[in-house]
C-alpha cells in the first residue's frame, strides 16, 4: 500500500492564505478584556468553604500520608480535620491561640 503525499496541499493552503487580503485592525474597545495570567488559564471561583482561606502543604515521605489516610478512615473523619487538630496541638505546645 502506498502513502499519498499531503505536502502539496498543506503548501498550496498556505499559499493561499498569503494571497488574502490583509484583515483591518479593528479600532480599540474601551472595555478592557480579561487575560489569562503567565502562570495558566483563569482560575475558577472558589467554593465558600474554601475563600479567605489558604493552602499550607509540605513534602513527606510516602508512609506518612498513608498513615494519615489510614487514620482518618480509621476516625471516619477527613485529612483536613486532623490536621487542623495536628496545627492547633502545635499551637498550644507552643503557648499560641487556636486558630486553625
Amino acid at each position: 500500500m502506498t502513502r499519498k503525499s499531503t505536502t502539496g496541499g498543506l503548501l498550496k493552503a498556505l499559499g493561499q492564505l498569503d494571497q488574502r487580503a490583509p484583515v483591518a485592525k479593528e479600532t480599540a474597545d474601551p472595555t478592557p478584556v480579561p487575560t489569562s495570567s503567565a502562570t495558566g488559564p483563569p482560575k475558577a471561583p472558589l467554593p465558600p468553604s474554601r475563600q479567605g482561606k489558604k493552602a499550607l502543604t509540605g513534602y513527606f515521605d510516602p508512609a506518612v500520608l498513608k498513615q494519615i489516610k489510614m487514620m482518618a478512615a480509621a476516625e471516619e473523619t477527613t485529612i483536613q480535620a486532623l490536621m487542623t487538630e495536628a496545627i492547633n496541638d502545635l499551637f498550644k505546645k507552643h503557648g499560641k491561640p487556636h486558630i486553625a
